[in-house]
This record gives structure tokens, sequence and C-alpha cells, in this order.
């Protein structure tokens, strides 16, 4: 999955970055308080999406 594709999902669902981070970016989602990081690789693979998705407690892409 590309990373704009995962970072407009999450921002569809209602996640804000917080910060900017060396290598990663750490978004939270404020309905629940939940933070995750989220790499800055142009492909992030599968998993780790869905992951990063089912942290912030929002639907899989």
């Amino acid at each position: 999955m590309k990373r704009r594709q995962l970072l407009k999902h999450l921002k569809n669902h209602g996640c804000e970055e917080l910060r900017e981070g060396a290598k990663h970016t750490l978004y939270w989602n404020p309905s629940n308080g939940k933070m995750q990081p989220v790499p800055r690789h142009t492909e992030i693979k599968d998993t780790l999406a869905r992951s990063i998705c089912k942290d912030l407690d929002i639907p899989t892409p």
C-alpha cells in the first residue's frame, strides 16, 4: 500500500498528525486518544497498515 493512501485513510476516519519524528510521523485518534507511528516509506506493507489501523481503532483499508 502506498503511504499516501494510508494517510488519506487515516484522515478520513478522524485521525490527525501529531508530530514529525526522524523516520516516522506520529498520528493520533482524538476520539479515543490512541497514538501510532507511521513510517515514512513510500511503500508500506499491508500487514503493517492493518496493524496501524487496528491500534488506532479504525476500520482496515
